[in-house]
């Protein structure tokens, strides 16, 4: 298998840059890739203090810079070391500029720019992070979504998830032994969405969450007749509700997450069609 260095350039955080290299990493098995990530670089002089590690480390090399000095430089050294090198979001700005009819703005980090968007995600991280695990039921009515499910589906990895993504979040565990808040069934901004998953692969999962604590092994928590149990009242109560039920064995958070934010959309869409008030009846797991 073949080695190489994959070398990330970026004005700002470089988080985009990041994500998209995942993303194209994520097509090749077992790829033999070193990383090497350059943050922050907006000065010609900076660029010119990363070309030495560049050429003790050839490889490819993807790029986010907007300054048009820092990106002519870097193109120079890489034709110079024979290095390929990609600006990832080219053709994609291009794309917007002429469906926009105007020009990008060529300033870094404008992504990350504190705006209203930006207090509007720190707020939903507050909330969600203070609704976790049934917590705050009195103000689940400000939500935006609200994940029921029983325990180890995924729910509060998936609320912290969509928070970062401005979604303000609660989510609830179902117990068979303890019936949630009346007001659970009341709610009308929030979508609540069920999230489910075979048996077999949460009592796994609850399995490795006990030894992880140093815990016994052998309670009902991990029986599999009772999580059958537990997973056949969730789904009816998310059935008898008329809740999207989102089925997460298989799923990444990243997935399930996307998952979610399309039920969001389909939502909104009803609502504005038909006035209705977004229900799924007669949805099946998806």
């Amino acid at each position: 298998m073949a080695h190489t260095h994959l070398h990330l350039v970026s004005d700002s955080t470089g988080e985009t840059l990041e994500m998209i290299a995942k993303a194209a990493l994520a097509q090749f098995d077992k790829a033999d890739v070193d990383r090497h990530f350059w943050p922050m670089v907006r000065s010609v002089q900076h660029l010119d203090r990363i070309v030495p590690e560049l050429s003790a480390r050839p490889g490819l090399v993807l790029y986010t810079l907007v300054n048009p000095d820092t990106r002519k430089r870097l193109e120079e050294h890489c034709r110079t070391l024979s290095l390929p090198a990609v600006p990832v979001l080219d053709s994609v700005t291009a794309a917007l500029e002429a469906a926009l009819g105007q020009e990008a703005h060529g300033r870094p980090g404008r992504q990350h720019l504190m705006d209203d968007a930006y207090f509007d995600r720190v707020e939903a991280i507050q909330f969600t992070i203070a609704h976790d695990d049934g917590v705050g039921w009195e103000n689940w009515e400000e939500a935006d979504i609200l994940l029921a499910g029983v325990s180890r589906s995924s729910k509060t990895p998936t609320s912290i998830y969509l928070a970062n993504r401005g979604y303000k979040v609660a989510n609830i565990p179902l117990v068979v032994e303890s019936p949630p808040p009346p007001s659970l069934f009341k709610l009308k901004h929030p979508l609540v969405v069920g999230l489910t998953s075979a048996p077999e692969r949460l009592v796994q999962i609850r399995r490795n969450r006990l030894l992880t604590l140093n815990e016994q092994a052998t309670t009902s928590y991990v029986d599999n007749d009772t999580v059958k149990s537990e997973v056949v009242f969730a789904r009816r109560m998310f059935a008898d509700n008329g809740w999207p039920v989102i089925d997460v064995t298989r799923r990444s958070i990243e997935e399930t997450a996307a998952a979610v934010i399309k039920l969001v959309g389909e939502r909104k869409r009803r609502k504005d069609q038909d006035g209705s008030g977004g229900k799924f009846e007669g949805v099946k797991p998806i």
